[in-house]
């Protein structure tokens, strides 16, 4: 009997591959790279003055277009996937760092395997000024 426990490679690759888009578009502030990683119906969380902060993906694409992406300003790349969970064939957590330097993140992303494939459904995250 097969050991369920173990990651499917084939699973592992395409979770990582969004992940790398998500983070490519990240850096260069291409908003398709974005939009494809994140689902349409996926919401941004972070806390705020002790409350939840919730951010719909289209409200975040429109900041991302109208900021200067971290690639325009040549600034080094801070990523770094720290843990992906694979908790079912369908259920992914990835806890990785990233960076638009000053500020520094920490972001839990929750993916789906959908028809079309693997999708950022969520995504919670604290950031830090250095």
């Amino acid at each position: 009997m097969p050991d369920t426990n173990i990651p499917n490679t084939q699973s592992l690759a395409a979770i990582q591959s969004v992940v790398q888009t998500y983070l490519d578009g990240l850096y260069e502030g291409d908003t398709e790279k974005l939009a494809a990683a994140f689902h349409p119906a996926s919401e941004l969380r972070s806390e705020k003055d002790g409350e939840v902060v919730i951010l719909p993906r289209q409200a975040w694409l429109e900041a991302v277009r109208t900021r200067p992406s971290a690639a325009s300003q040549n600034l080094p790349r801070h990523d770094r996937i720290l843990a992906i969970d694979l908790a079912g064939p369908e259920l992914a957590v990835v806890k990785l760092n990233c960076a638009i330097p000053p500020r520094f993140f920490t972001d839990v992303l929750v993916l789906l395997k959908l028809a079309n494939g693997w999708q950022i459904v969520s995504k919670a995250f604290r950031t830090e000024v250095r």
